[in-house]
Order: structure tokens, then C-alpha cells, then sequence
């Protein structure tokens, strides 16, 4: 274990900016600290600091060594958790915030799956189509549909979201079957109030903040819908709606479970973000045939 408390030393004292202040947080003398980070340059090869009567300077290696190594123990302490999680059975309330859409045509199997594996975890389900603040709000998980913005949150991509556009066919028989985006702007458009980027297309006649509604509504010729194929794939598949535009398609967005904290992951929380991660599979199971 010399390496790795070397290397705890080292970040230590680079995180704390001093050889006393390290050796306070980690209970240890100054001269130990001092000894562990002269033993790990010593092993390296190579000066990783450079020592003042006032304080420390990283050189050129050392902030190169003093990032990776920081990832290194961050996963190490994570796999100590893991083993120790083994030894604690995962139990009590865990609060998710889902989309409706997705939770209430794609969840209900795997919450019942879930459960029966860990009898000892209840699920508070909370439907939102808005992003919740899940620190504020007390949710241990969110599962979210888009293309992520860097956030201090941790995402676990989970499967990916195909969006078509897609229209009765009673409705492209009335109004022509579109061949360019440009044709488009003359259709009618059912538009999703929740969309992130300007879609290019016609007069929207009907807006929702819900993706069901909106995919019935194309189903009955009201007109052209973009949606994801978890909502309007089986009404594609039975004939009642028609993909267009099949090669001009959007580019597809992500289904991922976002939670506060890496390190020391609560039990309940690891084995919910470990049994969804590869539960719908690659393609999802929206997007296979019956």
C-alpha cells in the first residue's frame, strides 16, 4: 500500500498547498508527508515539486501526475465502497424524477423488475417533463432525455433516442407525401413545447408539453409530429403513422440516469443505476420489432 499512500500524500499536500496543513487532514507529521512524497519522486524519476519555506510549487510533471493521480484514488476509494456495499444489503426509499412520457410507457416493467430484485428498496417515482434540480429537490436519481450541457452532476448513458418525423397516412394522402425539409414549411405541424432547437418547420397548429397527445393527434390526421420512436414507434409498426424523410432524420438524443455524487454512492442508489444501465439494450427494446 506504499504507492498508493504516496500518492495520497502527494495529493494531498498539492490540494492543501502545504506539507503541514497535508499532514494535519491526513494525521500525520510533516516529516512523514515529506518523506512519502520525496519516496514517490524517487520512484518516478522526476521532481513533481518544488519546496519553498513558504509554501509549494507543482512543476511541470506534477501537475500532469497530480490530475491523473487524483482520478486514480478517487477510483480507488470508489471500488472500496463498491466491495463494501456488498456487505450492506441496499435498502430504503429511492426517489427518481423520470419524463412522463418515457416513465409511464417504458418504466413500469423495469420498476417491477427492480423491485423484485431488491425487495428491501421502495421507489418513489416522480413524473416531470422540466429539468428538477435533484440536490434541492431530494431525488437520489433523474433520468433525462436530450443532448447533455457539462454539469456537476455525474450521467450514466443508458440507450439512445431515435426521433422520426412521422404523419398519418390519410393525412400525407390529403397533403402530399414531403420529399425536402424545405417542403416542410407548407404542412401542418404538431409541435413538442419542451423542443431545445427550431425544427424548420410549417404552421403549428397544435402544441403540447406532451408527446402522447401530440403522437394520438398525428395518428388522427391532425399532422406532421417529430417525436421518439419510444412514443410513436408502435403506431409506426401497426401502419397508423408513416415515417418521412427518413434520411433526413434529427440526430438522436440520449436516455441517461444522473445522480449527485460519484464518490461513496449510497447502496440503493448503485444498485438502481446498475441494474437500468444495459436494461433496455443497444438498439432499445422501443425500437425492435414485436
Amino acid at each position: 500500500m506504499d504507492r498508493i499512500d504516496d500518492m495520497q500524500a502527494f495529493v494531498t499536500v498539492v490540494q492543501e498547498g502545504s506539507f503541514t496543513r497535508a499532514a494535519e487532514r491526513l494525521d500525520t507529521s510533516p516529516q512523514m508527508i515529506s518523506k512519502q512524497v520525496s519516496r514517490l519522486e524517487e520512484r518516478l524519476g522526476v521532481r513533481l515539486l518544488n519546496r519553498t519555506t513558504r509554501r509549494v510549487h507543482l512543476t511541470e510533471a506534477g501537475e500532469g501526475y497530480a490530475q491523473r493521480a487524483e482520478h486514480l484514488l478517487e477510483d480507488f476509494a470508489d471500488l472500496e465502497q463498491q466491495l463494501g456495499d456488498y456487505q450492506v444489503q441496499a435498502q430504503g426509499q429511492l426517489r427518481i424524477s423520470a419524463p412522463v412520457s418515457f416513465a409511464t410507457l417504458q418504466l413500469p416493467a423495469l420498476l417491477c423488475d427492480f423491485q423484485q430484485a431488491f425487495p428491501k428498496i421502495t421507489v418513489d417515482l416522480q413524473l416531470n417533463d422540466r429539468k428538477v434540480d435533484i440536490v434541492e429537490e431530494g431525488f437520489d436519481v433523474a433520468l433525462r432525455i436530450g443532448q447533455l450541457k457539462d454539469s456537476s452532476l455525474v450521467a450514466r448513458y443508458l440507450a439512445p433516442v431515435r426521433l422520426v418525423r412521422c404523419a398519418s397516412p390519410a393525412y400525407l394522402r390529403e397533403h402530399g407525401t414531403p420529399a425536402t425539409l424545405q417542403e416542410l414549411k407548407q404542412h401542418q405541424y404538431l409541435g413538442y413545447s419542451y423542443a431545445e432547437q427550431s425544427t424548420g418547420t410549417g404552421q403549428v397548429l397544435l402544441e403540447s408539453n406532451n408527446g402522447e397527445i401530440l403522437t394520438e393527434c398525428a395518428i388522427r390526421g391532425a399532422g406532421i409530429v417529430l417525436q421518439p420512436t419510444f412514443i410513436c414507434g408502435k403506431a409506426i409498426r401497426s401502419g397508423q403513422l408513416q415515417v418521412i424523410l427518413e434520411g433526413e432524420e434529427p440526430e438522436p438524443l440520449g436516455l441517461y440516469a444522473l445522480y449527485a455524487h460519484r464518490k461513496l454512492l449510497a447502496p440503493k442508489v448503485r444498485s438502481f443505476i446498475e441494474f437500468i444501465d444495459g436494461y433496455f439494450g443497444i438498439p432499445p427494446v422501443w425500437d425492435r420489432a414485436d
